[in-house]
């Protein structure tokens, strides 16, 4: 994004607006964090924004401010399509491409005659937004939020409401700062926003210590369902549709688990494969370390993407088919793999 193009923003944004921000599908912290950032920015700003996420996100993210003020596109249909009807402008959040957002909410914004604002950090983003800030660099869209204001002058506009959602997305796509995205900048900006409001303990406590007992037997399973293949590096976990179900499951109880798999000792590459029988799909996160790209593996192979350490995808074959698919592809990466991990 070149300074032309940022003052030409800075003039969209000098009058009073209606403005959509759309996080992608199945948000997480950094999709919820830079939206409810942007929309405090906008609305502190005199714009009538209101974010519209396609469909709900974990109970550990809905302490968040602004929260309580987001439209959900599957259950509010009517409400949302409004809100997108009337704006002039949709900034699209913490995703590349509109399938990102379901094929519903894709069709209503294929049709949408204002203008798009991408800010994103996922790879290959699509060519569909008039101003595209991409740094794939950057660990966190809420960074790049971050950075977007810096751009516009306006970083003093942070305030206590700003910052903490900022800050959470930072926090939890950085793993709480743990991961090689985390960069002394990241450290820096944190520590601003804490200076300007963010109570960082509040925040890890609000998003990491709320589990239901439900989530942690879930947690105990998927830890017994664990499968190590040492010759490759690897390990995978399943979750059936009768398992969740067992343990009353909730969005958002399986964030994260894929991260247990990958914290065992010479394993580089790590996978969670978890039923969805109300969408027919397996849903997959896949982790590593080091050089071997899962963003790359997830696009081959599992209709997916995201960062070359991180990413998802998915599968539309029964959970046993999905994880006996995966077997056979693993042994084609076998050099990749041991010659991937870095001390």
């Amino acid at each position: 994004m070149n300074r032309s193009e940022i003052n030409e923003i800075k003039d969209l944004l000098a009058s009073p607006k209606n403005i959509v921000i759309v996080p992608h599908r199945n948000p997480d912290g950094d999709a919820i964090g830079s939206s409810l950032a942007i929309y405090h920015y906008l609305k502190n700003k005199g714009h009538n924004a209101t974010v519209v996420a396609p469909n709900d996100y974990p109970y550990f993210l809905k302490w968040m401010p602004g929260s309580k003020d987001v439209l959900k596109f599957d259950m509010q249909n009517r409400q949302s399509k409004s809100a997108i009807d009337e704006a002039s402008i949709i900034f699209l959040l913490d995703f590349n491409a509109l399938h990102r957002v379901g094929s519903d909410m894709q069709n209503t914004l294929e049709g949408f005659m204002g203008m798009f604002v991408m800010i994103d950090h996922h790879q290959e983003p699509d060519a569909i937004a008039k101003y595209l800030y991409s740094d794939v660099s950057i660990c966190s869209t809420c960074q790049m939020v971050y950075h977007f204001l810096e751009k516009l002058d306006d970083v003093e506009a942070i305030d206590a409401n700003i910052a903490t959602c900022l800050y959470t997305g930072i926090m939890t796509d950085t793993g709480s700062f743990r991961f090689p995205s985390t960069t002394s900048t990241t450290h820096k900006i944190v520590a601003d926003l804490i200076e300007k409001g963010a109570n960082n303990a509040r925040i890890h406590n609000n998003v990491y210590d709320n589990n239901s007992y439900g989530s942690m037997q879930l947690l105990g399973r998927a830890l017994s369902n664990m499968v190590v293949i040492q010759n490759l590096k690897t390990a995978y976990i399943t979750l059936s549709q009768a398992e969740l179900n067992e343990f009353n499951y909730e969005k958002g109880d399986t964030e994260g688990i894929v991260n247990y798999a990958l914290s065992l000792n010479g394993v580089i590459f790590a996978a969670i494969f978890i039923e969805d029988v109300d969408q027919q799909i397996v849903k997959i996160s896949l982790r590593s370390k080091g050089k071997f790209s899962v963003n790359k593996f997830a696009r081959a192979h599992f209709d997916g993407g995201g960062h070359d350490n991180a990413a998802g995808g998915r599968s539309e074959i029964s959970l046993d088919a999905t994880v006996s698919n995966f077997l056979s592809i693993l042994p084609s990466y076998k050099s990749e793999l041991l010659n991937s991990y870095e001390d």
